[in-house]
């Protein structure tokens, strides 16, 4: 199964733009309930997704994030048409109780969860979370964690924690690797494909995004090349051909079953 690389946010209260939006190049949009929409704008953007998600027919993955908050979370789920729908990214993710409760309101469908951490809460309870029920991905909102431990927007050292403990997390609860979290500079590109980069080097897959000039960069980063997935492929033929567990690499680097692994990961992430 193909691993989304760029998932864009779009405000759930725009029918234009949630159009727009399917043909922007995009793996995944996320309709979004949360921060995009105002507090009384809210029963608004229910009512119109109510009414949009059935028209929809597309290969784009759609997921719409949740409220997390009693009394809204309830009324955001109501409005959901879950056949329309891939997953749910459920906001601020503080504990495996809110995956459990979120996974009763979904009984009967195949509907996955992407957890997004974004309290210092979270970030301890990373790994409980990326086992709970349904949850195929984590997510971190860098935006959201550094207001809350009183971090500047340019502090990168105590940030690396929280990025660093949902790459382990993940790993642990064998589930996709976590997707790289907004950047609100979307006109500095330079700067955003360098720091999409580095997610990738940190163990993440896929990006997150808020305007359709970041898609072209992040689905780029993260689709292996024409020479990277003939090495990796040349790793996985040299091994199977070796006796024994190690053999020699084109580069005569040795290979063992962990250099396989990383190869049969880039194998896995396809271009479309």
């Amino acid at each position: 199964m193909r691993i989304p690389r760029s998932h864009l946010y779009v405000p759930g209260n725009d029918v234009e733009r949630l159009n727009k939006s399917l043909a922007r190049g995009s793996d995944a949009i996320i309709v979004d309930l949360e921060d995009a929409i105002a507090f009384d704008k809210k029963d608004e953007a229910r009512a119109l997704i109510k009414e949009w998600l059935p028209t929809v027919s597309t290969s784009v993955e759609i997921w719409v994030r949740i409220n997390n908050e009693i009394g809204m979370k309830e009324l955001d789920v109501a409005a959901i048409k879950f056949s329309a729908i891939t997953g749910i990214v459920l906001a601020k993710t503080n504990s495996i109780k809110d995956v459990e409760w979120l996974n009763e309101k979904l009984a009967g469908t195949d509907i996955q969860i992407s957890a997004l951490i974004e309290t210092a809460e979270g970030v301890f309870n990373a790994h409980a979370i990326a086992k709970g029920p349904r949850v195929t991905r984590l997510q971190i909102g860098e935006a959201d964690l550094r207001a809350e431990i009183g971090t500047s927007t340019d502090e990168e050292t105590t940030i690396q924690f929280a990025r660093s403990a949902a790459v382990f997390a993940s790993a642990a609860a064998k589930i996709n690797p976590p997707v790289a979290p907004v950047s609100t500079n979307f006109r500095d590109l330079d700067t955003y494909k360098i720091s999409t980069t580095l997610f990738k080097k940190w163990g993440y897959f896929g990006r997150t995004c808020i305007h359709p000039a970041q898609l072209k960069i992040v689905n780029e980063t993260f689709t292996p090349t024409d020479e990277e997935m003939m090495a990796a492929q040349d790793i996985i033929d040299r091994l199977a051909a070796a006796e024994g567990g190690v053999c020699l690499d084109a580069r005569g680097e040795m290979i063992d079953e962990a250099i396989a692994k990383i190869a049969r990961r880039t194998l896995t992430f396809k271009k479309n």
